[in-house]
């Protein structure tokens, strides 16, 4: 597992708090920087997997 599949997996799970937090505080910008850190986490596992397919 390297580096960017890491952060982009916790990128992934702050995302989902965030966005959780959002609808419970029914704070709309909240709940979409949420949802834009779980595209971006989401994005940067999937550079970490073709950089580990790559290092093979």
């Amino acid at each position: 597992m390297n580096k960017d599949k890491i952060n982009g997996y916790v990128d992934t799970v702050k995302g989902k708090a965030k966005e959780h937090w959002g609808k419970l505080t029914d704070d709309r910008s909240t709940e979409t920087e949420g949802k834009v850190d779980q595209t971006k986490g989401k994005l940067q596992e999937e550079v970490g997997k073709v950089k580990d397919r790559l290092s093979r």
